[in-house]
């Protein structure tokens, strides 16, 4: 905890935004950090609550110690702050950065709506960390001999090749793209988090022993059989990217696209690499001076609002079906879980105009190019109400309505039938693996991540990536220390 009475004496206080006027003239992050001292002041607002529900599963499912580096930031004491927050979670500056924080619904002054700044403070510690030098490579003491392939390197990949390489074992990381990151570095715009806080844990990683091979597309260029020939043990921590599958009318037609390819060419214009290599899509996907349509209501649907908005875009409306969700949840139903309240995102703040419980019936044109998006009002079932369709004029519309699993080329058309797969509950398709010892049904081979559990989050991904880490060193050399 923090000071005794911090949370009676010291209001709620979260970093400042640019104005919007002002951030959508560029691709760079927004946030106005706070000074060390209104940081130190947030932590002291952590209270003696007795059960801190927020690192706990409903919170964070890395279960970071939020209390305790809450109490070491109110003391200054900076660095043994960071060294706390990396025993549970490998990455802070991005989960401090995209997370959308679980545990700031858990934490017990969310009762009266005013948690601690939870996320704000994770942040601060990370970057604190990074400005006084606190962040630096950890080689291990002795080598164990055993190597360990990792196919992408996303959090989950960089999360256990981080955990693999400081347990002493040799661990080579192969990325398909051109740069370690995975879906974090493409599809996730600068805006919310710059890609050179990837690169230095790249950095960080590279000092401490791991090898990152990129332009390597395991099951294309690089047969995983030679991988499972050449290696003790190989962890698949592939991201999930295929879009989920719709079935509307004129989606192809020009100016129609899936979400992720326009997120990824942008992503790549603003690192300074070749647009047209986007393994998606080669057409260049541009959003200035033209009207825009999103459908779809979460994070992915969001980015592309953002992107539009700083290409250019003239309007963006954003389609949801589900129902406008109340301005306030009923705590005492939910709490101290994730509720379904009114969110609005720092790109929908930007000038969105959202429209709730509307079905996207088909994309109209012309001459093959998208002139409209037809819709239609829908009842609490999600079907359509009759008489209430109207059209909304549109040069360029994206679905983001969610993933439907890994890519089928690749490591899952290599090994067919030997690799076993289950549908979950969102009807994705997953590579089948339990979170005990994330062992599939290949030998030597494991699933952690997206590629496991399906589209999820930041947090998730590093979690899965730590686990399967512990479960690998425990198969390599009967038993680990690496945490679970």
């Amino acid at each position: 905890m923090g000071k005794v009475t911090g949370f009676l004496e010291i209001d709620r206080q979260v970093h400042k935004y640019q104005p919007a006027s002002d951030r959508i003239r560029h691709f760079k992050e927004f946030t106005l950090p706070m000074s060390d001292g209104e940081v130190e002041k947030q932590a002291a607002r952590c209270m003696d609550c007795g059960i801190p529900f927020c690192h706990g599963p409903t919170g964070c499912p890395i279960h970071n110690q939020i209390p305790d580096w809450n109490d070491l930031v109110y003391q200054g004491d900076w660095d043994n702050a960071i060294r706390n927050l990396h025993s549970t979670n490998n990455f802070p500056e991005w989960t401090g950065r995209i997370c959308p924080a679980p545990c700031e619904e858990a934490c017990t002054l969310n009762l009266e709506d005013v948690p601690v700044a939870i996320k704000t403070i994770e942040q601060a510690i990370a970057d604190k960390a990074y400005e006084n030098g606190f962040i630096r490579p950890y080689p291990p003491e002795q080598k164990t001999g055993k190597k360990v392939a990792i196919i992408g390197s996303g959090p989950a990949g960089m999360a256990a090749a981080q955990q693999l390489g400081r347990a002493g074992h040799d661990v080579h990381v192969y990325e398909r793209e051109s740069r370690p990151g995975g879906l974090m570095r493409f599809g996730i715009p600068d805006f919310k988090i710059e890609k050179q806080y990837i690169d230095r844990r790249v950095e960080q990683m590279q000092g401490e022993g791991v090898t990152f091979f990129c332009n390597v597309n395991v099951g294309v260029d690089k047969p995983i059989g030679e991988l499972l020939a050449e290696y003790e043990a190989v962890l698949y921590c592939g991201g999930s990217e295929i879009p989920r599958p719709s079935d509307m009318p004129g989606r192809d037609l020009k100016g129609v696209h899936d979400a992720m390819p326009y997120l990824v060419q942008q992503n790549k214009r603003v690192g300074g690499e070749n647009v047209q290599s986007v393994a998606w899509r080669s057409e260049p996907i541009l959003a200035g001076g033209k009207r825009v349509v999103v459908v779809g209501g979460g994070d992915t649907a969001s980015d592309c609002v953002g992107t539009a908005f700083r290409q250019g875009a003239v309007r963006v409306t954003q389609l949801d079906i589900r129902p406008q969700p109340p301005a306030k949840e009923d705590k005492l139903t939910v709490w101290p879980y994730w509720a379904t309240k009114m969110r609005t995102s720092s790109s929908q703040a930007e000038g969105a105009q959202r429209e709730f419980q509307v079905a996207t019936l088909e994309f109209v044109g012309e001459d093959g190019e998208l002139t409209g998006v037809k819709c239609c009002e829908v009842d609490d079932r999600r079907k359509p109400i009759a008489g209430t369709e109207f059209i909304i004029k549109a040069d360029l519309a994206f679905i983001a309505i969610g993933f439907a699993g890994v890519l089928e080329t690749g490591v899952l058309s290599e090994l067919g039938e030997q690799l076993k797969t289950e549908l979950d509950s969102r009807r994705s398709l997953n590579v089948a693996a339990n979170d005990r010892d994330y062992r599939t049904s290949v030998d030597r081979l494991y699933a952690a991540g997206d590629v496991r559990r399906g589209q999820s989050l930041v947090v998730w991904a590093i979690r899965e990536g730590r686990q399967a880490a512990r479960a690998i060193d425990e198969a390599l050399m009967g038993t680990s220390l690496l945490p679970r």
